[in-house]
């Protein structure tokens, strides 16, 4: 298993402070939801008595971001979960929460895959657009020539290659006529 993979193991000292084994330095808690925000699975032990603490600190997380002021439960939610605690609900509102989080992320990740296949058709967009637009230009300037307002030498040359498909005409038709 890659380093990485490992749960992150923070140890808390009996003076509540927290350490990270792998940079061997102390961490906030700010520090430790950095860690979970960037991916990273964390486990916190007390040295101590070795009890794992993770849950309580996760959600002490939690109670701190609500308390700022970066709702993400709404108080329905909070307040169906201080019910689950005194009903026979119990033992199904962990799994149920467990599956809506993972089938979260799930349609997380492929919104996700579906916004970055749609990056090369925007920049296929871009370029038809950057096509259509040459075209109309190009659309524009074949009737600014019609219109005589084609550079002098171009209206020469066209002048002249005019003047002798008349010419050409001119000759067939009086042969017709004979």
């Amino acid at each position: 298993m890659a380093e990485s993979d490992k749960p992150l193991l923070i140890k808390r000292y009996a003076s509540r402070r927290l350490y990270n084994t792998e940079t061997s330095d102390y961490v906030t808690l700010e520090d430790i939801a950095g860690f979970i925000r960037d991916g990273r699975e964390v486990k916190i032990i007390d040295l101590k008595s070795g009890d794992d603490l993770t849950r309580q600190y996760l959600l002490q997380i939690v109670a701190e971001n609500e308390s700022k002021g970066q709702s993400v439960l709404p108080i329905s939610v909070l307040t169906d979960l201080v019910r689950s605690y005194t009903t026979h609900a119990t033992s199904a509102v962990p799994q149920f929460l467990a599956a809506s989080f993972e089938m979260f992320r799930d349609s997380q990740s492929k919104w996700l895959e579906n916004v970055n296949t749609m990056n090369p058709m925007a920049k296929s967009l871009e370029a038809m657009q950057a096509q259509q637009e040459a075209f109309m230009k190009a659309m524009s300037g074949a009737a600014a020539d019609a219109e005589g307002k084609a550079p002098a030498s171009q209206g020469k040359e066209d002048l002249e290659s005019i003047k002798r498909q008349l010419t050409e005409l001119q000759s067939k038709l009086s042969k017709l006529d004979k």
